[in-house]
């Protein structure tokens, strides 16, 4: 049920997690015309937008129509983006206090059992709020990668200064970790493959030079029907079960 991401250039967002959520940096990152995607507390202070009819009083008109109550949201002011056994998904434009700003906010309410939420944002009020999602999902996946680059492949090893190098490094160092991962599994069916850490690479191709070891030394021929079956199951030894 997600939409196809929108024409925007993603250079346009920063993703950043909870911690990030404040008015210095987002002033900052609103400085250098990009947009911030991020995620507020789960009680952060945001109230509803006025919706701009007159009171027919004196003074200042109205701006905000009351503090938005995240346990028992409105849902005249919301609107429903997807809805499913797992979640339901409503977004709206409010004003975050905190940020002093208009904001788009993503209310997420999961239903696994005990019914929590979870508020995600971005400083551009135009972007859809199922991008608003998707985007900030995927700073998850971009976490992995370099946590596994600074771990296995050396990403911050490097000691030159000249820009090329530095750039020829960390694209042989994160290009490393999607060759790591995916090698094992190219003889294996699609629908087969199982989730694999930078770990279980590193065990596996332990096992596989262990492995050539003992065949060249003890002249065994590894390609009998035999001997496939149990080099497999020695190969794959000690690896994490997903």
């Amino acid at each position: 049920m997600i939409k196809v991401l929108s024409a925007i250039p993603i250079f346009s967002y920063m993703v950043a997690d909870a911690g990030f959520a404040k008015r210095s940096f987002v002033d900052k990152i609103m400085a250098e015309d990009m947009h911030l995607i991020c995620r507020l507390r789960n009680d952060a202070d945001v109230h509803y937008l006025h919706d701009g009819k007159p009171r027919g009083k004196r003074g200042r008109p109205k701006k905000y129509q009351g503090e938005v109550e995240h346990s028992n949201i409105r849902k005249d002011y919301f609107t429903l983006e997807s809805c499913d056994d797992q979640s339901i998904i409503n977004s709206t434009i409010v004003y975050s206090k905190s940020l002093k700003r208009k904001i788009k906010l993503v209310h997420v309410c999961y239903n696994n059992g005990k019914q929590t939420h979870k508020l995600s944002f971005s400083t551009d009020i135009k972007l859809e709020a199922l991008d608003v999602l998707k985007y900030y999902q995927s700073r998850f996946q971009i976490e992995y990668l370099y946590r596994d680059g600074k771990q296995p492949t050396g990403l911050n090893d490097r000691q030159a200064r000249s820009k090329n190098k530095l750039d020829f490094h960390f694209n042989a160092s994160l290009t490393a970790i999607n060759i790591a991962k995916i090698a094992p599994r190219l003889s294996i069916p699609k629908e087969q493959r199982k989730s694999l850490s930078m770990k279980d690479v590193k065990t596996i191709n332990h096992n596989s030079l262990q492995l050539k070891l003992f065949f060249d030394k003890f002249g065994i021929n590894p390609y009998l029907p035999k001997n496939q079956k149990k080099a497999r199951e020695l190969l794959c030894h000690g690896i994490i079960a997903a």
